[in-house]
């Protein structure tokens, strides 16, 4: 039972009010919205153009060819369409990784989009041509990323840059100091493969700005020593396991996250490369993980006979863990009485694939897609 917008009641013959909306939820699956910590929502107008790309394609795509022309309106576009793109297949609260902010006219352009449109949306913002430490220094951008901090209609407000190999040198601290002095998390790239590994970890461990409710993308390609740096500072790693098995940032690190602790979640990346769902995003996990596990197994001459990685896990991890990830998980990621009415039916009386659910979780991960979402 919703009422203004939160959850009144959650059970079996509830009393509704005369003139509540029934929706007909039988022979369906009810769950929490999911959550994506990480979304380059702006790529989102070019869906599906890289489908084959490497890392290196991306990049001159987005630094060199395409990526560096986007005019304001095509920020706005790119949001607007994601957004509608997150909502439709139930993931109702995302993090715009808005690396594409050229200019204030880009971040206001950005910001209006996910304020005008349906869902809850964290505003990362980012601007990967420029040093972080230059332009988080700008006065505007600084008075920007307050109003975005106090502005309701958005979700959140957070720094998106990343911290790249350079010895014991470290020109990002200032951009760190900056979100400090704001009250703002960092969400950063970490872990990737020949750009962004354990140095970057290093130096923003021995400067002390590694905290509670930072975000670290991807972080597949890090050693023990970082895995447990992240994990002794509340730093929660986001896992785009589509990505991360494409295009070569590591292998899919849900195993060393585990092992060490590490609160994590689930992100889809760039739709312009990837599946832009979260039943896809839980599925590829689950087969990474437990891909993963059987080869360790085999290479010891052993064999598996019970996965430890379980389909529920991944539905935390697309639900519950991504509200804990944002620091959120007293509003969203659960269906529990009194948290905002984020609910999402997964039902579809037109495919046999619904002909019987045996299994809640398996069927949401192995057996359900995003065309089955019926109701948000």
């Amino acid at each position: 039972l919703v009422v203004d917008g939160k959850i009144a009641a959650v059970g079996h013959n509830l009393t509704a009010p005369d003139d509540a909306h029934v929706v007909d939820a039988s022979g369906g699956i009810l769950m929490p919205g999911m959550i994506d910590t990480h979304r380059h929502m702006w790529q989102s107008v070019m869906r599906g153009y890289g489908a084959d790309w490497t890392l290196a394609q991306y990049a001159v795509w987005y630094f060199f060819n395409h990526g560096i022309k986007f005019r304001p309106q095509d920020i706005a576009a790119g949001n607007a369409v994601s957004a509608i793109d997150a909502l439709e297949s139930g993931v109702t609260a995302s993090v715009d990784w808005s690396h594409g902010l050229q200019s204030i006219d880009h971040a206001e352009a950005a910001r209006d989009a996910l304020i005008d449109s349906p869902g809850r949306f964290v505003l990362a913002y980012g601007n990967a041509w420029a040093p972080p430490a230059v332009w988080t220094a700008d006065p505007a951008i600084q008075a920007f990323l307050a109003e975005s901090r106090d502005d309701s209609a958005l979700y959140g407000t957070m720094l998106a840059f990343d911290v790249m190999n350079k010895d014991t040198e470290f020109p990002e601290l200032a951009a760190f100091e900056v979100a400090h002095d704001l009250g703002l998390s960092v969400t950063t790239h970490a872990g990737v493969w020949g750009g962004i590994e354990d140095q970057s970890i290093d130096n923003m461990y021995a400067a002390g700005v590694m905290r509670p409710g930072h975000t670290y993308v991807h972080a597949a390609t890090l050693s023990d020593s970082s895995y447990q740096k992240i994990a002794a500072t509340g730093g929660t790693v986001s896992l785009s396991t589509e990505s991360e098995s494409t295009c070569g940032q590591g292998y899919p690190p849900i195993h060393h996250v585990y092992r060490h602790g590490i609160g994590a979640s689930l992100s889809i990346d760039s739709s312009a490369w990837f599946s832009s769902d979260m039943f896809s995003a839980m599925r590829s996990t689950v087969n990474a993980a437990r891909a993963h596990e059987h080869l360790v197994a085999h290479q010891n001459g052993e064999s598996v006979s019970n996965v430890s990685f379980r389909v529920k896990d991944a539905v935390a991890l697309a639900t519950r863990d991504g509200a804990k990830a944002l620091g959120k998980f007293d509003e969203i990621g659960s269906l529990e009485v009194g948290k905002l009415a984020d609910v999402v039916l997964v039902k579809n009386d037109q495919s046999p694939t619904f002909a019987s659910i045996l299994n809640p979780y398996g069927h949401l991960v192995f057996q359900a897609c995003r065309g089955d979402v019926h109701t948000v």
